[in-house]
């Protein structure tokens, strides 16, 4: 048995910002991916998937039908039979780790299953995103669902608002393009739980809540309108006063030893660093209109380029 691959994905924009209704946009990142897979004799690893899996079926026999419904015996019955999740997806990295598991699980099992081929109306999409939602708080606590979404459709999602989302197209690639979209590895594994639980913490601060309305949502709705439009010049603006306010206002999402890094992008113009996900660890999103003086001033990095403009 091998089931079909689904995609990492990259959150470009709306990182916390989409849990208070900004502006989000996610692309797929087919560098990582996974797939269902069974076997009898189970690596170390595989096995490690396997107990996961059991526990991740207890969890969804338990959801509320009226959401959604699925084959219990029969997931049961593969997690006992020995089926793991193959995954290429980095765990803690903000790339969708877990997003891909839940929509391999939904593709396989979930009766009545929207599919990818119907006609995506925004009910549909919103009925998925609450069913994925509901399947991922295993992992998170508290989840979006927007993740196993993009991994289920690979296609880029735009998120409106919480109610209000759609598939979109992005501008095509420029192969010979400057500018890019590139991910540093920080080298340390991050936890989504207790960065949501620290953000969840500083919501209740006043002034951190007007700072979010006023400057970081605000940033974030045009960097996405910027991104969607192709307009480079004001993108790259946009995303330098995004970083701005990340630095100032998320420093404990930022893994120590980038916070000089992230301010000498912010100085020199040469890149701008933002948060990849949750933070606290795995990938840093960076963006940058010359990617080759971006890679010469992160030298001591190794920059994975996700999308050329």
């Amino acid at each position: 048995m091998k089931g079909p691959l689904f995609y990492s994905k990259i959150l470009l924009f709306g990182e916390y910002g989409i849990i208070k209704d900004s502006k989000g946009l996610s692309i797929p990142y087919n560098f990582y991916n996974g797939a269902l897979k069974k076997s009898e004799n189970l690596s170390e690893q595989a096995l490690k998937s396997n107990e996961s899996l059991k526990r991740f079926a207890e969890y969804i026999a338990h959801i509320d039908e009226d959401i959604v419904q699925f084959d219990i015996e029969r997931l049961q019955h593969d997690v006992n039979s020995g089926m793991y999740f193959d995954s290429s997806i980095p765990q803690g990295y903000g790339v969708g780790s877990s997003g891909a598991l839940v929509a391999a699980i939904y593709d396989k099992y979930a009766f009545n299953k929207i599919t990818v081929l119907e006609n995506l109306t925004r009910e549909k999409l919103l009925k998925l995103k609450t069913i994925f939602s509901s399947m991922e708080s295993f992992f998170h606590g508290k989840s979006s669902g927007l993740d196993p979404l993009n991994s289920y459709l690979s296609i880029p999602i735009l998120i409106n608002s919480k109610d209000n989302i759609e598939a979109t197209g992005i501008p095509a690639q420029q192969s010979e393009g400057k500018g890019a979209v590139f991910l540093i590895d920080s080298g340390v594994v991050g936890e989504t739980a207790p960065m949501v639980s620290l953000f969840m913490e500083k919501m209740k601060q006043e002034g951190f809540r007007n700072m979010l309305k006023t400057q970081f949502i605000k940033h974030t709705d045009a960097c996405v309108e910027d991104f969607l439009n192709g307009d480079v010049k004001s993108l790259i603006k946009n995303t330098k006063q995004l970083s701005k306010i990340v630095l100032n206002n998320f420093k404990p999402m930022i893994p120590i030893q980038f916070h000089e890094l992230w301010k000498k992008g912010i100085e020199t113009n040469e890149y701008f660093l933002k948060l990849c996900g949750s933070g606290g660890g795995g990938y840093i999103l960076g963006f940058t209109e010359d990617i080759d003086k971006a890679k010469k001033s992160l030298s001591d990095y190794k920059l994975e380029v996700v999308y050329n403009f």
